[in-house]
């Protein structure tokens, strides 16, 4: 299964924001399993970053990132892609489709993110980390 990571997941874990932290940190914990693929995009590294660096100096946010790094998988976005969010009328926040975007081309079961209905254009679901985890174990 191919979960694609939006930016408040990996934000909460790096920066143990709770009420979320121990959900998202099981989300990223699923990298250790053969059948799960974690992904996420450069952009959401960056996003995260910002956050983290406010948090920590620069030199932890950049171990953090490189952590991250090593357990998750980079989507890509093409200039193609910035013109497609720029044209679809549906997607209304273009950093949004951008991540869809991606996600859709790493095909992508779930998109895995607390703020669902920033992806309501989307064919892929999208869940919040505790709902995502209650429906693996059914």
């Amino acid at each position: 299964m191919n979960l694609f990571l939006d930016a408040n997941i990996l934000i909460a874990v790096c920066n143990k924001e709770y009420p979320l932290f121990p959900f998202a940190a099981r989300i990223l914990s699923l990298a250790d399993q053969k059948n799960m693929q974690l992904f996420t995009s450069p952009l959401c590294m960056a996003i995260t970053y910002y956050f983290v660096e406010k948090k920590s100096d620069g030199s932890k946010a950049r171990q953090k990132m490189i952590l991250l790094a090593q357990k998750i998988k980079f989507t890509d976005n093409r200039a193609e892609d910035v013109v497609e969010v720029c044209k679809n009328k549906t997607m209304h926040d273009f950093e949004d489709g951008l991540q869809y975007l991606s996600a859709v081309r790493s095909k992508c079961n779930f998109i895995i993110t607390q703020d669902t209905n920033d992806f309501y254009f989307s064919d892929i679901p999208a869940i919040r980390a505790e709902d995502f985890l209650k429906v693996l174990k059914q």
